[in-house]
């Protein structure tokens, strides 16, 4: 069982939680991910390390709530516990003869980007980031990321917060202007990696974007998370999350990440939350 230390809400729909799990603290790299379970009859979900503290033995997650499990884990509090916590699972993030990047983020997506920035400022290499949001609201880790680049970028899509576009627009702007990167890392929604992707391309810059396909064991072996990458079968689990942007093949793995959409809204409509249940058979 693993303890939840801390619990905070970056905004209506996206929590973050810190976890104690000093086993995983002790491994934990960023772009590195976790599986967890709530209880012994849920389903195991991966997440992307949103950081970690190896002294406290600590593995922070960032989640949204809107599928069945992550909506039992945000009602989870402070002391809490949960079943399984499974990690550190993939490969960690590249920096290797990295000089100058930029750390492209969209919406929650930003949570996994920020570790990454991170970790690319703590090397050494001139980070920019760019990330976006839909709106002011939404916005989460600004003062986090300010620390973890050089330049940030903040881009909202209706104008209410930063520069008024999509980070695709800032990014065009950057790249146009003449800057130039080693390396383009796109962490957020398959179709803003993708358009990440078509936009540096005529640029010839070298994109990496984290993928998160529907994924069950994180060992290689159920074969769900597969994905082509340029014409290869590759698991994303133990050959990824990480893989070069100009190689993906964005439609078949947004129609796999798709299948079981009907059958989760279905399961979100019937499922009695026990947690909740037990509350409200108290309150009687």
């Amino acid at each position: 069982m693993y303890k939840i230390v801390r619990k905070k809400e970056l905004n209506s729909a996206v929590t973050m939680m810190e976890i104690e799990a000093p086993f995983v603290a002790k491994k934990a790299k960023a772009g590195q991910f976790i599986i967890f379970r709530v209880d012994e009859k849920s389903e195991r979900v991966p997440l992307t390390i949103a950081g970690y503290d190896r002294e406290k033995g600590t593995v922070s997650i960032i989640f949204q709530k809107v599928g069945l499990s992550t909506n039992m884990l945000g009602m989870m509090e402070e002391g809490d516990y949960i079943q399984d916590f499974v990690g550190p699972l993939g490969r960690p993030t590249e920096t290797e003869g990295l000089k100058r990047v930029c750390v492209v983020g969209g919406g929650v997506g930003c949570a996994i980007a920020l570790p990454s920035a991170q970790a690319f400022k703590d090397a050494g290499i001139e980070t920019d980031v760019i990330i976006g949001f839909r709106n002011k609201d939404i916005v989460i880790l600004e003062d986090e990321f300010k620390q973890a680049s050089d330049n940030l970028y903040l881009m909202t899509d209706d104008g209410s917060y930063g520069e008024h576009g999509f980070v695709t627009v800032k990014l065009q702007q950057l790249l146009e202007s003449g800057k130039q990167y080693d390396e383009v890392l796109a962490i957020g929604p398959i179709p803003m990696m993708k358009f990440v992707a078509k936009t540096t391309e005529p640029f010839g810059v070298k994109t990496i974007v984290s993928l998160n396909p529907i994924m069950v064991d994180g060992t290689g072996m159920c074969g769900g998370c597969r994905v082509t990458v340029g014409g290869e079968v590759k698991f994303a689990c133990v050959d990824g999350p990480d893989f070069d942007g100009h190689k993906v093949d964005f439609a078949e793995l947004m129609k796999r990440n798709s299948v079981y959409r009907e059958r989760e809204a279905e399961t979100n409509k019937t499922h009695i939350c026990r947690m909740q249940k037990l509350a409200n058979d108290l309150i009687k």
